[in-house]
């Protein structure tokens, strides 16, 4: 097991080998933070966000929790959601599952996980919508990688149904909304190609009316 020494030394050795790179680095770092991406992944610590993604520090701002969801009871989601859409202006959301994740596991197997199992219901809600076409599958692991995509998609939609998207479109702000899974056996990101770009890919039921629809 690795001690809380070993990681000072780590980020020491990491420090020098960056500055020695580019001895600018942490000085541009510092002034300004400008990602055009916000990252919306699960908290398993396997998924490394800007690693994946060949991306430095700074290029994309990140929000992790268990099973990558996009509650819309969630303030701290929300709140980061806000600050990346209104402030940072960021022009891309990813939400990044990975198969295998064990939230939607769980949530699968119907184990007593104690708390969590309130947090894990939003899956059981996505998993009772698609159960025919899971229980068509032959296996549980492909049931609950099924799951994993499944999930995915739905929280894109959960992003694109917030007033924060919407009102972020109807100001004319280009945002995309894009839904990956991202597998640990070979590192490569499957593109689930449920991207949205504006309010004409959700449904009306779930759409804002702004004060330029009456224009």
């Amino acid at each position: 097991m690795r001690s809380i020494d070993e990681l000072f030394a780590n980020n020491r050795a990491w420090a020098h080998s960056v500055k020695t790179t580019d001895p600018d680095f942490f000085e541009k770092l510092a002034n300004q933070q400008a990602p055009e991406y916000l990252w919306i992944g699960c908290s398993d610590s396997r998924v490394p966000a800007n690693q994946i993604v060949g991306l430095l520090p700074g290029e994309v701002f990140v929000h992790r929790n268990v099973a990558n969801m996009v509650v819309h009871t969630d303030f701290n989601c929300l709140t980061v959601l806000q600050y990346a859409v209104d402030v940072l202006k960021i022009k891309h959301v990813l939400v990044v599952g990975h198969y295998n994740c064990g939230g939607v596991r769980a949530a699968y197997e119907n184990r007593d996980n104690g708390l969590i199992d309130n947090w894990l219901r939003n899956i059981k809600d996505v998993q009772q919508r698609h159960r025919r076409r899971i229980a068509a599958l032959e296996s549980d692991d492909d049931r609950v990688n099924l799951l994993c995509e499944l999930n995915v998609t739905s929280q894109v939609f959960n992003v694109c149904h917030t007033t924060i998207v919407q009102n972020a479109w109807s100001r004319g702000q280009p945002l995309s909304v894009h839904g990956w899974v991202y597998s640990l056996k070979d590192g490569l990101i499957n593109d689930l190609e449920c991207t949205v770009s504006g309010p004409e890919q959700i449904s009306a039921v779930y759409r804002v009316q702004s004060d330029r629809d009456d224009e």
